[in-house]
């Protein structure tokens, strides 16, 4: 499934509905990080492109729903949950913007993958040169 994610619930459904004009099942579902519409991999190229385009459309909208809200003193935030090595669970909390760009470049599990490896360095330093660490364990 591709997954695409939104922090406002108008926005994940209309996401969804055109999914659904251009021919494509999906489901819709939220979590912690907010609203994700997900639809099977390996649509049409030109549907694919068409969803990307309108997906980039909608981030722009809700940024400048952001950017209104903020200078009217309302300040939005984004969060990723977070699980620590101890099963504790904790949120991050990040402007939007930034919780965008790394949506953008990596997916949600790539994401908490991120935060559960720097979370274990952070409560676990070690001492220990880059060249005696071994990247795939962390």
């Amino acid at each position: 499934m591709i997954e695409y994610i939104f922090f406002d619930a108008a926005f994940s459904d209309r996401f969804a509905e055109r999914a659904r004009t251009l021919g494509l099942s999906c489901t819709q579902r939220s979590d912690n990080m907010g609203f994700v519409v997900a639809i099977p991999e390996d649509p049409d190229e030109a549907i694919e492109d068409e969803l990307e385009a309108f997906y980039e459309a909608l981030q722009e909208e809700q940024a400048e729903l952001i950017n209104a809200a903020e200078e009217e003193g309302h300040r939005h935030l984004a969060g990723f949950r977070l699980e620590l090595p101890d099963g504790r669970q904790s949120m991050v909390p990040l402007e939007p913007d930034v919780a965008n760009r790394l949506l953008a470049a990596f997916s949600l599990d790539e994401i908490h993958d991120l935060f559960a490896l720097v979370a274990r360095h952070a409560l676990d330093p070690q001492d220990v040169s880059l060249c005696h660490c071994d990247a795939a364990n962390g």
